[in-house]
């Protein structure tokens, strides 16, 4: 059953962002990157290899509907890689070893700290690897900022109307 519902969010995810997120850029910078929710919401006992499954196939899917070659797919196998880690920084000490990250779960001042690293690491690489240069620093820490500002954002709300239901 679990299976199935995170095939749900999967689905749900990489249509919301290619039909959707994709076309919005807010100032012709920040565009949101909505579809790392999902790889923020697995549960902390998935195996490290189902992990970075998931993440190829989401960032596999959204390059295909993009139209990018293999950009969202690396940048999702990267952020998949150091989440251990990151979750595990953030995490509570007396949490079990299974559980969904969340508001709900974690708190808001630990979730936020670990998705504002999640989300600063993925639009680090997409962007770094988009432009795939350095020529342009300010252009390039602003499309960062602003890309990460505006998927907290929307990661942070989807989730707080997400764990009232």
């Amino acid at each position: 059953m679990q299976y199935i519902i995170r095939l749900k969010w999967f689905i749900i995810l990489v249509l919301l962002q290619a039909l959707v997120l994709n076309h919005i850029h807010f100032e012709q910078y920040a565009t949101p990157l909505l579809y790392i929710y999902f790889l923020l919401k697995i549960n902390s006992g998935n195996s490290r290899k189902g992990l970075l499954l998931w993440a190829f196939f989401l960032g596999l899917c959204i390059d295909i509907f993009s139209n990018t070659p293999g950009l969202n797919a690396a940048a999702s196998v990267l952020t998949a890689f150091c989440r251990p880690w990151i979750l595990r920084l953030f995490s509570l000490r007396d949490t079990t070893d299974n559980f969904e990250p969340g508001i709900y779960q974690m708190g808001f001042a630990p979730f936020f700290r670990y998705t504002l690293v999640m989300v600063l690491l993925h639009a680090v690489v997409l962007n770094l690897l988009d432009m795939f240069s350095f020529a342009r620093p300010q252009i390039l820490l602003l499309k960062i900022a602003s890309d990460a500002v505006i998927t907290l954002i929307f990661i942070l709300c989807v989730d707080s109307v997400r764990r009232k239901k």
